[in-house]
């Protein structure tokens, strides 16, 4: 079933990298985090406020919850599994695998309904979904994933996954600072794209019409 907001209709999604798998991503005056280093990263933290953090594993590269609150904004935490309604924002957190870090982790994907479109999340997946998430992730207009190997998906394993839940738009993450060294580029072979980088995304529902797994590299702008 397709996620759906009733706040923030008709409004454009702006979408920012800052490294890692670290995204800032704006609807209006509602700014939603995905994966914020903490400040014990050696990736370097956001400075900016979020009314809501999505945090896919404890690890100090994703978890920096605490760097998410500045001026007025103090954000509302999702931090595992389970379904969500936060001002409007429709999440659903599936449970899936990580091996980053070297050990076996609770690694948690997101999907969440904006303005009628279905955002999923990986998050720092390492292995193919079961058949119940793969089968609850529905029709995915704009698909986070992690490229980058070494405890999460490889090139050619994020590509057949992003593939596979047939997303309109593919934005790759999880590369560059973070990752092997040449993930982004495998990436790109393995979709067949020469891509160029975009400082931001903005976007509507009606920009998506006839979209079907089209990749968009994100420059960090936290760099």
């Amino acid at each position: 079933m397709r996620l759906a907001s009733v706040w923030y209709t008709f409004t454009a999604m702006v979408i920012t990298y800052l490294g890692g798998e670290c995204f800032k991503m704006q609807f209006g005056d509602m700014v939603i985090a995905f994966n914020p280093p903490a400040k014990d990263s050696a990736l370097k933290s956001p400075r900016f406020g979020a009314d809501i953090g999505l945090v896919s594993l404890n690890h100090p590269d994703f978890n920096g919850a605490e760097q998410l609150e500045f001026g007025e904004k103090k954000p509302f935490i999702v931090s595992g599994p389970g379904e969500y309604e936060v001002k409007g924002v429709f999440i659903k957190g599936f449970k899936s695998n990580s091996q980053y870090g070297g050990k076996d982790k609770l690694n948690t994907i997101y999907t969440l309904g904006l303005d009628n479109m279905n955002i999923c999340f990986l998050g720092a997946v390492s292995e193919d979904l079961d058949a119940e998430t793969n089968e609850a992730i529905d029709e995915v207009d704009v698909l986070f994933v992690p490229v980058g190997g070494e405890g999460v998906l490889s090139p050619a394993a994020a590509y057949k996954m992003a593939v596979k839940l047939e997303p309109k738009l593919i934005i790759p993450m999880h590369f560059g600072a973070i990752g092997s060294k040449d993930a982004l580029k495998t990436f790109l072979k393995e979709a067949g794209e020469t891509t160029k980088s975009v400082d931001k995304l903005t976007i509507k529902k009606k920009d998506l019409e006839g979209k079907s797994g089209e990749v968009v590299v994100l420059d960090s702008t936290n760099a």
